[in-house]
């Protein structure tokens, strides 16, 4: 019964690892995504103040 514990044990801390990447991965993204809107966003309202100046 200890061995069927053991094993139950590792596969939930397992999973909890994987949950906790996959997490880390989708805040990454989210981070890359605004900064690439911030950037393009700036980069295009600076061309767009140039133009009407």
């Amino acid at each position: 019964m200890t061995d069927q514990k053991d094993r139950v044990s590792r596969e939930r801390e397992e999973i909890a690892a994987r949950v906790a990447s996959f997490r880390a991965t989708q805040q990454k993204f989210e981070r890359d995504r605004q900064e690439y809107f911030a950037n393009t966003l700036g980069n295009a309202w600076s061309g767009f103040q140039r133009e009407n100046a």
